[in-house]
């Protein structure tokens, strides 16, 4: 018999599926406050998923969402390095 292993289940914060882990992006808020885009998935920090396009994004941002998942402010400017970050 073989064993299917589970593969890890997260929530989008912008459309709020839940989809693979390893097809979202992981947004963290660090331990010195810093919120950043984690490319790798395993920097430290309280972390939240977002798809990898802007609609999440934009709805993250709108309804405040990625700042509840987080519990902290997150400035617009930080916003402009996700998306950034999601369109390369």
């Amino acid at each position: 018999m073989v064993i299917q292993k589970k593969t890890p289940q997260r929530m989008c914060v912008g459309c709020q599926e839940m989809k693979n882990k390893k097809e979202l992006l992981r947004v963290v808020r660090t331990p010195d406050n810093e919120v950043i885009l984690d490319t790798t998935g395993k920097k430290s920090g309280r972390g939240a998923y977002l798809c990898s396009n802007e609609q999440c994004l934009l709805k993250a941002f709108k309804e405040k969402r990625l700042e509840r998942a987080l519990k902290r402010v997150v400035d617009p400017q930080i916003y402009e390095q996700l998306r950034s970050g999601i369109i390369i």
